[in-house]
């Protein structure tokens, strides 16, 4: 068998068992059918999982079936919409949980498996690269979410919060969005976002954070400019558009800009930006560092809470 194979294998072996089919259930004519599936994934031996908010929202009752078929209830610890992603917990233990990976690590080219449940078959697996870092782009509801991976390894309605995982079997991403009519565009969340997400809503429930209103992309940057401007970053965040009326509208920063520093802290990654914005910033006045023209400028702006 060639070592290409040999990869995927041994990438999908190891996160196989963790991988869950979410069931929603709803009562039709006194009784219960199942309403609509997606993925999810367990990350803590005592039954805490991953999925997407709009796998389980506003749903009347969710049952997670693992892969062995045993069925389970679920309890919805929280959501949050504006990154798409739920945590769920099922009773027992000593379930085996996936190792969670580190994005900041992440290059474009990539090797990445997705495994989830696409239109009902249960532990598909499929392969790709990583297209992009860092991308904004709009969720279920029209919500911009953040720090998106853009891979082309296929996905399908029914693969919404399964894992994305390295070579090495790590999970790296929660696979969240596709383009309808587009394809090789899909797209998940970064772990380190989702872990972020997930400590806030075990915790409270809920997640509250501070809003610029900025769609970006990573980029590296290159030697000159860094050297012409004296930047120790080796990326930043390219600046695709500024959303009307927003706190980066308001303070100046236009589309085109790249945004380098958050508070005199570098930013390289959206990731570090997504840490940076914490609730404690809402209504406080914040400074950006962005490279205009190929020049330093900085902008002060004020967050505003994000819905």
């Amino acid at each position: 068998m060639d070592n290409f194979s040999q990869t995927i294998i041994s990438a999908a072996d190891k996160v196989k068992t963790a991988v869950v089919k979410i069931e929603r259930l709803a009562t039709v004519k006194g009784k219960e059918v199942i309403s609509g599936t997606g993925s999810g994934f367990l990350f803590s031996s005592d039954g805490y999982l991953f999925t997407n908010s709009h796998v389980v929202h506003d749903a009347r009752e969710l049952k997670v079936v693992l892969y062995d078929g045993t069925r389970y209830p679920a309890v919805l610890i929280g959501e949050d919409v504006s990154t798409d992603l739920a945590i769920l917990k099922i009773s027992g233990g000593d379930y085996i949980p996936v190792v969670l990976g580190d994005a900041e690590s992440l290059q474009v080219g990539e090797l990445v498996i997705a495994i989830g449940n696409p239109l009902g078959f249960q532990h598909t697996v499929t392969a790709g690269i990583i297209s992009a870092l860092g991308r904004t782009v709009q969720g279920y509801g029209g919500t911009m979410i953040d720090s998106m991976i853009q891979t082309d390894a296929a996905l399908n309605p029914g693969n919404s919060g399964g894992p994305l995982v390295n070579a090495e079997g790590e999970v790296i991403g929660v696979n969240t969005a596709i383009i309808n009519g587009a394809q090789g565009l899909c797209f998940a969340v970064s772990i380190n976002t989702a872990k972020e997400v997930a400590t806030e809503l075990i915790r409270h429930g809920k997640v509250k954070r501070s809003y610029l209103g900025l769609v970006m992309q990573q980029v590296e940057l290159v030697p000159k400019l860094r050297a012409m401007n004296e930047l120790r970053n080796k990326q930043a965040l390219f600046i695709v558009k500024v959303e009307q009326g927003s706190p980066a509208d308001k303070a100046g920063i236009l589309s085109g800009d790249i945004l380098y520093s958050f508070n005199d802290r570098m930013v390289e990654t959206s990731d570090q930006l997504f840490k940076m914005l914490t609730h404690e910033k809402i209504g406080q006045f914040q400074y950006v560092g962005v490279l205009r023209n190929n020049h330093r400028q900085e902008f002060r702006l004020t967050p505003t809470e994000k819905g």
